[in-house]
């Protein structure tokens, strides 16, 4: 059974873009009021970015554990509610870099708080918390206390015998930082209660939350430094070779990633435990998972990890087949597979052979490959998910206006459409598709132009950081929404 047995709509939204009076969007009565506006709208899927911990550029997509949710989600208005807080004042600024040391400060207080009152109830669901994670909890949290004693660094620079996990060095690291390892676990404690609650509040209100899985993880990871034999390294923990892709739609020298290509003789020899452990985590967090990169399980561009870009490289096959028999037998959340970029029939094979579905650009549709453009929405096939555009793309009424008079023509004709109402237009054509599942980012539903972009491909700072207010929500918005997708038959049953 799939998601997509019926036809529906969502919102792509992360929760750092939430509204609120802290640098960062929480889990915390927004998000409530959120799901509650994606109900009035007939929305009934809520997709995500990762929901990881990010290092200080804040992509989610290059985390420091394929396990741990982002404390920054942690919202310290419930901590109150809990008890956990003092009724204290919270709005501690409007940037995330301002009010970072503040929430640090108040998420210990919290914990301080909670050894003191925790009722035997709360106690208890914290016990089960360390003991059900602690297969990746406790190597997390020893990871991020040696990080905070080495001012930050990559796991490389650390001292040989924290680098190298000596056992010696390791037991003493555990008795010595035992109170900065408590209090991020018990961060993640929060976390997992807030996002698993709020997960609840939208299954009850008929909203689907659909996750994001990156294919890579970040060098600088406690995935890589406490499971160095699952990734291609050499002695001093650096990668052999990185990922990355060639040239393509986003960037004329390709993408350089720069992660860690992984060992899959390794992970195969052993069924795949570390894939299972992931996709376990994110059937809990989610209803349903897309996997970044799809492509890379069938083969993967390898660059040399001194490259300067990612055009000198080459493909390498993966054991995609094998994976994904594994992974079926022992994983049931549904998954959707961003198939862009360069696509073989070899990789479709692997998706259609798992019946996973794919992604559809409508951005893509209009720039060459004529009336075959596999893009356009007469293109579509009902087993696949239709996008606007994505967190990578340039907000739809952003890419409209960036484009050629010729262009701009052509899409205004083939959506019949006037180039003053976009990017509706292109909101309707995805509603229309015939893809069983149709997502529009909240920019588009806002009608916000390239200014309101929330990652550009290829520019280190600046990303991840776009937020909305509710005052930006025209009124009305909810049923402009669900008028369309009555009209095209997406509301939920």
């Amino acid at each position: 059974m799939h998601t997509l047995k019926q036809r529906r709509a969502g919102i792509l939204l992360h929760p750092t873009s939430l509204p609120g009076p802290l640098g960062s969007g929480d889990l915390g009565p927004n998000a409530y009021w959120f799901v509650d506006f994606l109900q009035n709208s007939g929305i009934s899927v809520w997709q995500t970015l990762p929901l990881g911990v990010p290092h200080g550029d804040l992509s989610p997509y290059q985390c420091q554990s394929v396990h741990a949710g982002n404390p920054r989600l942690i919202s310290l208005e419930l901590l109150v509610e809990r008890g956990w807080l003092q009724n204290t004042e919270i709005h501690l600024g409007q940037t995330e870099d301002t009010t970072e040391a503040c929430r640090s400060g108040l998420l210990a207080e919290a914990f301080t708080r909670f050894k003191l009152h925790a009722d035997s109830t709360a106690q208890s669901e914290y016990d089960d918390f360390l003991s059900q994670n602690a297969f990746w909890l406790k190597d997390y949290a020893l990871f991020r206390a040696l990080k905070d004693q080495h001012q930050y660094k990559p796991w490389w620079e650390w001292e040989s015998k924290y680098r190298d996990r000596e056992y010696s060095a390791l037991v003493s690291a555990k008795q010595r930082f035992a109170p900065e390892i408590a209090q991020y676990s018990f961060e993640q404690f929060l976390f997992f209660q807030q996002w698993l609650a709020l997960k609840q509040y939208a299954n009850e209100h008929q909203v689907l939350m659909f996750g994001d899985l990156p294919i890579f993880v970040a060098a600088d990871s406690v995935d890589v430094w406490a499971g160095r034999e699952n990734f291609q390294m050499n002695e001093q923990g650096r990668p052999s070779v990185v990922a990355g892709v060639p040239p393509d739609y986003f960037s004329a020298t390709g993408q350089l990633w720069g992660n860690p290509h992984y060992h899959w003789e390794h992970m195969q020899s052993n069924g795949f435990q570390w894939w299972q452990e992931r996709l376990c985590t994110q059937g809990v967090l989610f209803d349903v998972v897309r996997i970044d990169h799809f492509r890379g399980f069938e083969a993967y561009w390898e660059v040399q990890a001194d490259a300067e870009n990612a055009m000198d490289g080459r493909w390498v096959k993966a054991p995609g087949e094998a994976l994904f028999k594994t992974l079926m037998e022992k994983n049931t959340i549904p998954l959707v597979a961003e198939d862009l970029g360069v696509i073989t029939d070899e990789v479709t094979a692997l998706r259609e052979q798992f019946g996973i579905p794919g992604m559809k650009i409508l951005q893509f549709a209009y720039e060459g490959g004529g009336a075959e453009n596999p893009y356009l929405p007469h293109q579509h096939e009902s087993n696949c998910v239709v996008y606007t555009g994505t967190h990578d793309n340039d907000t739809t009424l952003g890419w409209f206006r960036s484009m050629s008079p010729q262009v701009q023509q052509h899409v205004c004709e083939y959506l019949n459409a006037n180039p003053h109402d976009m990017p509706w237009p292109m909101i309707r054509a995805a509603f229309a598709s015939v893809a069983k599942l149709a997502i529009v980012p909240m920019q588009d539903v806002l009608g916000y132009g390239s200014e309101h972009r929330m990652n550009i491909p290829g520019v280190p700072t600046g990303n991840w950081r776009w937020r909305f207010t509710w005052e930006q929500v025209p009124h009305g918005l909810d049923k402009k929404i669900r008028h369309l997708l009555e009209l095209y038959g997406r509301l939920s049953e």
